[in-house]
């Protein structure tokens, strides 16, 4: 069996610590068996480690997520890409094609389908490896995994199984699908056995290649790829497993939760308080995370979420939470980035009368990664290194460089740097115009820009 997780998200449901280039999957807000702070997605891969499924394990993700699932996960991480974000049909019908015509899997092989961000106990993927053998069995298109509901839910989909008796192989035949009931038709949906839809569902390779094949489309990755544009913006369960033949569904008795807003992911967090801050003792099931450096104090409020980060301040009761993505128009770009590099944060963006526009930022690089040998077209750069040491190449000049130093860089001058001990640099640049910054990129290994500069010395 193989897996593919699903790694995608706008990061709208948890602003402002999530965004376009850091989703939520990627926050460190849940502490793992060693009490260290993780993120859901090294979470879950530490899951699948322990239950020896990483190495039959891939994870879809856009090109935008490569560098963090890479910082997160380590370099090794499987992953196969998306020229764009789309849509869940989209991306697992390019998995299909990956897995088929790159790893060369066999088109009887069963493959499993699952978001990258579940929150499950461990025995969540004994249930995963059981959809091998039901598939088998059942000869079904699709077979699903249902969790057994705790409460009549209006935020989750619903799977109506044919009866309540499950077969000898422990799977319920599907009758049909309900997307978020009101809590009225969800109870009365749960009193005929109805399951959580968790976004698991596991089928033969064969049967989406057939569909990729029927619909005209390519079957092999590197051309499906070149024509991702063509492909319907469409949720998987809409095109192709509400049009299925024959599903089965395997329950799952167990904790399963989706942490996609502020109030469900705050009941699984082991503090109430992660950044600099005050909660006074009167507050009642409040939670704060602060990623600035600025005091945050509460005093009085329960039942609220106060979350802080470059990117705006959030104050919401956690009710109220899950309403936030109705309330994001802010013109701007992501204030704070992690790569597999490091991470910058943006400390100032200001555009002045006569045109001239200043962007002060704090980047950190770690221990021997290095920045792209680069050049800006309309922008020059004074860099104050104030962490660390490393070795900087300015068009094709090396020099070693430590905390103190003051590098001034002109506009179209290749520059980069590599880090030869964890260094945090103060960016300013300065230019004329409001446009987007003009970043010419030669090389992005150090090795590549060492021999480049070498050969152009001799």
């Amino acid at each position: 069996m193989r897996l593919v997780l699903l790694s995608g998200g706008s990061g709208k449901r948890l602003w402002p610590l999530s965004n376009d280039s850091r989703s939520k999957q990627f926050l460190k807000v849940l502490q793992d068996e060693d009490q260290q702070m993780v993120s859901m997605v090294q979470r879950v891969w530490g899951q699948l480690e322990r239950s020896r499924l990483s190495e039959c394990s891939y994870i879809a993700s856009g090109k935008a997520q490569i560098e963090m699932l890479q910082s997160q996960l380590g370099q090794d991480v499987p992953l196969i890409i998306e020229p764009e974000r789309r849509d869940t049909f989209p991306a697992i019908m390019l998995a299909a094609a990956y897995l088929y015509s790159v790893i060369g899997v066999s088109l009887e092989e069963t493959v499993t389908i699952l978001p990258v961000d579940p929150y499950v106990e461990a025995h969540f993927f004994d249930t995963i490896k059981q959809l091998e053998e039901v598939i088998s069995i059942s000869n079904a298109n699709l077979a699903l995994i249902g969790v057994e509901p705790t409460f009549p839910s209006s935020k989750y989909g619903y799977i109506i199984p044919n009866t309540r008796e499950e077969t000898g192989a422990g799977y319920h035949q599907v009758s049909h699908f309900r997307e978020k009931p009101a809590e009225g038709e969800a109870m009365e949906l749960i009193r005929q056995g109805a399951l959580w839809n968790c976004g698991v569902f596991a089928f033969k390779l064969g049967y989406l290649i057939d569909i990729l094949a029927n619909k005209g489309l390519p079957i092999q990755y590197e051309e499906l790829s070149r024509q991702y544009d063509i492909l319907p913006k469409i949720s998987f369960d809409y095109e192709v497993v509400e049009k299925a033949a024959h599903i089965v569904v395997v329950p799952y008795k167990g904790y399963w939760k989706d942490l996609g807003t502020w109030n469900t992911l705050t009941e699984e967090m082991s503090t109430q308080q992660i950044g600099r801050g005050i909660i006074s003792e009167d507050c009642v099931n409040t939670h704060m995370i602060n990623e600035t450096s600025i005091p945050v104090t509460i005093v009085g409020l329960s039942n609220v979420v106060v979350a802080v980060s470059p990117d705006g301040i959030l104050v919401t009761d956690k009710s109220a939470s899950p309403r936030i993505k109705d309330y994001i128009h802010y013109n701007q770009g992501p204030m704070y980035e992690e790569s597999n590099s490091g991470w910058s944060r943006i400390l100032d963006d200001q555009v002045y009368e006569d045109g001239r526009c200043v962007l002060t930022k704090r980047i950190g690089i770690h221990r021997n990664k290095n920045l792209s040998y680069r050049m800006h077209a309309g922008r020059e750069e004074v860099w104050t290194i104030v962490k660390g040491e490393g070795e900087f190449v300015q068009n094709g000049n090396f020099m070693k460089v430590r905390a103190g130093n003051v590098l001034h860089i002109p506009m179209k001058t290749l520059h980069g740097i590599r880090a030869s001990s964890d260094m945090e640099i103060i960016i300013v640049q300065s230019g004329d115009g409001q446009e987007d910054i003009q970043t010419v990129e030669l090389f992005t290994s150090w090795e590549e820009i060492a021999k480049h500069c070498l050969k152009a010395v001799m």
